[in-house]
């Protein structure tokens, strides 16, 4: 165990700590019966549980199963060895980050955001760009030194970065709620490809959000940044003001 509570080497645990105790749940492609049960508890122990407890099997459609077990497991994490990138910067006031791009960058900083490929669904983007914002956060709509231009869903990429281009746009928003078949990836994928393909990713302070998305995807992928569920527009604000201070200027905000 490490300083101050923190374990290096961490157990999942359910009654005690380091029992290893875990629940699953999954679906098997057979009908509801004793035999199936015993399917269920059999591909549990398949995974390396130890001691498997069927706690729920019943019917999941025609011709399915539905399956909650428990069951110890063996896997042990060194947890001090575990690295995850993510946004470091200071997070500022909406009245900071005018302040900053009135005073640091001397005009209105252009952003273009949206729910590019088949997604349709806008809740993301509409957090950070509408004016009510989210949480009582309110959106880059309503930042006096921003030009925020909310896209709208559905658009392909090359759309996206056309109108983009035609609108001087900073930065580049991507939201992406949809993530089956890890849809979001290739999507994304192709938005950083398409830009570079163009000569035009340079220009751009590229970010990507999304439930299903993190800084480390983000990065992996070619954009800046990301940000997942919960991600305020102060936040996107924040990190927006700060990257082109620094890319601009050369220079560190302090909070």
């Amino acid at each position: 165990m490490m300083a101050k509570g923190v374990f290096k080497s961490i157990m999942a645990y359910g009654d005690r700590l380091g029992d290893g105790v875990v629940q699953i749940s999954f679906v098997l492609p057979v009908p509801f019966s004793p035999k199936s049960r015993e399917a269920g508890r059999a591909y549990a122990a398949k995974l390396g549980l130890r001691d498997v407890a069927v706690a729920t099997a019943e019917p999941a459609g025609d011709g399915n199963t539905f399956f909650v077990v428990y069951g110890h497991s063996p896997v042990v994490l060194d947890y001090g060895a575990i690295e995850v990138p993510v946004v470091e910067n200071p997070v500022f006031s909406r009245e900071r980050v005018n302040e900053i791009i009135r005073d640091r960058i001397g005009r209105k900083v252009v952003v273009a955001g949206a729910c590019t490929g088949s997604d349709a669904h806008t809740v993301g983007i509409d957090a950070i760009m509408n004016m009510k914002g989210f949480a009582g956060d309110y959106g880059l709509e309503r930042y006096p030194w921003i030009a925020a231009h909310n896209m709208g869903a559905q658009i392909s990429n090359a759309e996206f970065l056309d109108r983009a281009v035609s609108a001087g746009a900073d930065v580049l928003l991507l939201s992406q709620v949809v993530t089956q078949r890890d849809v979001h990836i290739d999507n994304a994928s192709e938005l950083v490809r398409l830009a570079n393909e163009r000569g035009v990713r340079e220009r751009f302070v590229m970010i990507f959000g999304g439930p299903r998305v993190d800084h480390k995807l983000a990065l992996s992928l070619g954009f800046d940044a990301g940000f997942g569920a919960g991600t305020t527009p102060s936040e996107v604000a924040s990190y927006i003001v700060y990257t082109m201070v620094e890319r601009m200027k050369g220079e560190k905000i302090k909070a």
